[in-house]
């Protein structure tokens, strides 16, 4: 056995122990996603590729001539490895781009990952053809011709990953991920021009072992590239399972050991036992405890304070973000920060607890969730889900996650201060500019109310002279009514700028029925059906009086006029728990989204004389008493309008 070979032998176990270290990686990581599934079966591609020939070095020094069923065993493992090679270094590729970095796949892309899958269908056409002029030798023949050209499907593989590699580097915006990425596209460039070379010196005398011992050795560097750039940078979140990594790490460790202590036997028997000299190897891991625990310990350390490092900085980057109020845009975005820096699959922060809220779930149904509670004062305010994408979630992490759980509930109570603050400015905000209003209001009113009566007046008098032309008193009496319209603007101008008074003891039943029917006559001229529903007995709300029968005037005003061709709306009053619920329906044509986000805004309409204050004023007044007031459109079959409004009854309040 020469040094060359000895030098592929290594090349092959390493290149079995790396894709196998991946292999479990990725199995650990287990993410539902297409990428991950392709990754795998590459990885595996590649892992069955060294394995097949690293079994054909180990049968040729146990054997003289290797037993037809081993050469049958590792020639189809390394025929399954070469077969879909091509095809998945593609799909793997297209596949990252678009899942990976959600990006639209390239044409050119995506249509050589599809091509490529011609490849296996040639290599078993050769197969059979090869199995059809020989069947006396039977799977060895078929097995042979593939062999043959494993190497030109494997440089191909190799040349087809460089233009892959070559665009998705270019266009990564990460520095960590594009040297990953350029990292990979060096080593799988290496292995390409190692390849071609082992195809050139093939025939060579002994150009053929050195050709195949370097493509043997550079096709360990994209695996070791992968392994270093996962658990150094967390590339592809696959290092975030550091508990996996560090238990894989420290297997292939023993098993590393374990061969040595085999081979080292076989080359000691002519002096040794076997067992005696695996005995003293076995026995010297006893002193080298000490000096492993003197190396490893500084580094658990130092791993441990980086990462305890980065979750006081999550901390604080949390912190900072609850001062900007907001709770549901806060808890939002720390879900999305644990996520990203724990590698999870889900993060769900609830406060408080919804107990109709199922359990978070695992994506696809594999991993782990774990639930820690938010306590403020010993006292459960939330609860805090995280779910991995793999094995059960790692000590460092879970304890990480407890840390923030009990950072988050000061961080909330921060965040609802600051936007109970922010609420109360837009609120003193909005006074002092309807102050400004309601002043504006009273000087307009002032300026003009005189005048305008002074012209009606004026008018009324030219009507009752029995002389006066008819054509003129046509005129006059339509002017009498626009100055009306004028007046009564300005009274609604006037009503919007001034608070109610409240604190009546209302009977609400006939309050609103008593508003429905004044609005009878005009319901039938333009052919509407008014309905009213209400409970078995009255209803006592605390309210004014004309604020509620304003803020409900209002409403079926609006409703009557959405149905000019005639329809139906239905006033319902019904009591719930401590609530008064009124609801006012019409089956007109809706209101659209963009529209329904601006109707209770000032002065904003849609009718050609309005004056935008209608639904201004409703909500004003039911906030004035302490309700609520939503809307809801549409109610059925894309049509209807909804306003649903509620009030504190009298008795609640009083109590």
């Amino acid at each position: 056995m020469t040094y060359v070979f000895y030098a592929r032998l290594i090349g092959f176990t390493a290149g079995t122990l790396v894709y196998l270290f991946l292999i479990a990686l990725i199995l650990g990581h287990r993410r539902p996603r297409r990428f991950e599934r392709l990754l795998f079966f590459l990885v595996l591609s590649l892992f069955l590729i060294y394995a097949g020939r690293l079994l054909d070095m180990n049968a040729r020094i146990h054997y003289v001539s290797p037993p037809e069923a081993t050469r049958l065993f590792y020639e189809s493992l390394l025929c399954l490895g070469v077969l879909f090679l091509p095809p998945l270094v593609a799909g793997a590729h297209a596949e990252y781009v678009r899942q990976v970095r959600n990006m639209d796949v390239p044409a050119w892309m995506r249509l050589l990952s599809n091509a490529l899958w011609l490849v296996p269908v040639g290599l078993l056409v050769q197969g059979a053809f090869a199995y059809h002029a020989q069947p006396e030798l039977g799977m060895v023949a078929a097995l042979g011709s593939w062999v043959r050209e494993s190497g030109l499907v494997l440089m191909a593989a190799a040349f087809i990953a460089i233009p892959f590699e070559i665009s998705i580097s270019a266009t990564a915006k990460d520095p960590a991920e594009r040297r990953a990425l350029r990292s990979i596209f060096i080593s799988v460039g290496l292995c390409a021009g190692a390849l071609l070379v082992q195809q050139m010196m093939a025939h060579l005398p002994l150009g053929a072992e050195a050709g195949a011992t370097a493509a043997a050795v550079a096709g360990v560097f994209p695996g070791a590239v992968l392994v270093y750039f996962t658990m150094r940078h967390n590339f592809l979140e696959f290092g975030a399972q550091r508990n996996l990594v560090y238990a894989l790490s420290a297997t292939f460790l023993a098993l590393l050991y374990l061969a040595l202590v085999r081979r080292t036997s076989v080359w000691f028997e002519p002096v040794l036992p076997p067992e005696a000299t695996a005995a003293i190897l076995l026995f010297v891991l006893i002193f080298l405890f000490e000096p492993l625990e003197r190396a490893i310990g500084p580094a658990i350390h130092r791993a441990l304070r980086e990462r305890m490092d980065r979750v006081q900085k999550l901390a604080v980057e949390l912190q900072d973000l609850a001062r900007h109020g907001l709770v549901a845009k806060f808890i939002s975005a720390a879900e999305r920060r644990i996520r990203e820096e724990f590698g999870l699959a889900a993060v769900r922060i609830s406060v408080p607890v919804d107990p109709r809220q199922k359990p978070l779930a695992v994506p696809g149904g594999l991993g782990h969730t774990v639930r820690v509670p938010m306590l403020k004062e010993g006292k459960e305010i939330g609860m805090m889900e995280a779910a991995s994408t793999g094995t059960h979630l790692t000590g460092e992490t879970t304890a990480a996650l407890e840390f923030l759980a009990e950072q988050l509930p000061a961080m909330v109570d921060l965040c609802r201060l600051i936007e109970e603050k922010l609420r109360l400015e837009r609120e003193l905000a909005e006074r002092e500019r309807l102050a400004l209003l309601g002043q504006m209001a009273a000087s307009v009113s002032h300026n003009l109310r005189n005048p305008l009566s002074s012209m009606k007046t004026v008018l009324q008098v030219q009507l009752e002279n029995p002389d006066l032309p008819l054509d003129m008193r046509r005129d006059c009496a339509l002017v009498v009514g626009e100055i009306d319209r004028m007046s009564a603007k300005l009274t609604q101008l006037l009503n919007f700028a001034k608070p109610s008074v409240n604190g009546q003891r209302v009977a609400a039943v006939a309050l609103a029925k008593q508003t429905a029917i004044l609005f009878r006559h005009d319901a039938e001229r333009r052919n509407v059906r008014l309905e009213f529903e209400q409970p078995s007995e009255e209803v006592f709300v605390v309210a004014s009086e004309d604020a509620l029968s304003e803020a409900l005037s209002n409403l079926i005003v609006n409703a009557i006029e959405a149905q000019p061709d005639g329809g139906r709306v239905r006033i319902g009053l019904s009591r719930r728990e401590d609530k008064l619920e009124v609801e006012v329906v019409d089956d007109g044509p809706g209101i659209s989204p963009e529209l329904r986000a601006k109707i209770f805004q000032p002065f904003f309409t849609t009718k050609a004389s309005g004056t935008g204050l209608g639904l201004s004023i409703v909500a004003r007044r039911i906030a004035e008493m302490g309700g609520t007031l939503t809307c809801e459109s549409p109610v059925k079959d894309g049509k209807g309008t909804r306003f649903h409004l509620t009030l504190p009854l009298a008795d609640s309040q009083n109590a």
